[in-house]
């Protein structure tokens, strides 16, 4: 079934599980650079595991996208990525910074003029996506959607705690977080704003 087919108010707990998480792997290739989408918890998550990523020299260079600044801070959620990266260990030569975008889509869209400046996109074979694991499938289909279609993609996703494939359903925050990003997933592919996509459910 399409996803601009379903209905996220119907979908059982092992349809939201189909929808949000089958198929999300990590395959453990190497990629030109590691891309980081910022959120108001990606220093606790999803930095964390970037830097694994990095350490490991599964790329050389990371990027972090995301403009919004969270609880009055002065710094946008890519600014305080790169500082505690820095913090980490990852030299400041090999962080890249997209410190405008507002929202997911906006993450891919104003990324791709970075890359294009780093790298040359006509260059780049491949790239290791890290979000948290509710968040993969929306943030793989915008890069799909929006980047070259010659790119290809690793999903290491940044475990949270609560959002996983095994345990979202155990929390209140957990089912919250999932059937909200179904709502959001399906309202998307419907709008024509994230492309379609099938899911055996």
């Amino acid at each position: 079934m399409q996803i601009s087919e379903l209905d996220a108010d119907k979908l059982s707990d092992e349809q939201m599980t189909k929808l949000l998480f089958s198929g999300i792997r990590d395959d453990g290739q190497p990629g030109d650079c590691i891309f980081v989408a910022g959120s108001s918890k990606a220093v606790l998550y999803r930095l964390p595991k970037a830097v694994e990523l990095f350490e490991r020299g599964r790329a050389e260079k990371v990027l972090f996208s995301g403009g919004v600044k969270w609880d009055g801070s002065e710094l946008t959620e890519a600014e305080i990525l790169k500082r505690e990266a820095i913090s980490s260990g990852i030299p400041e030569d090999c962080i890249l910074l997209e410190d405008k975008s507002l929202h997911t889509v906006e993450n891919v869209i104003a990324s791709m003029f970075i890359l294009n400046r780093a790298f040359q996109l006509y260059k780049m074979r491949r790239i290791l996506v890290v979000t948290t694991p509710y968040h993969m499938r929306r943030l793989h289909l915008s890069l799909l959607t929006y980047m070259p279609d010659w790119i290809e993609y690793t999903l290491c996703t940044a475990k949270d705690g609560y959002t996983g494939k095994d345990n979202w359903f155990m929390t209140d925050i957990g089912r919250k977080r999932v059937h909200t990003e179904c709502v959001k997933l399906i309202k998307y592919v419907q709008m024509g704003a994230l492309q379609d996509m099938k899911i055996d459910i």
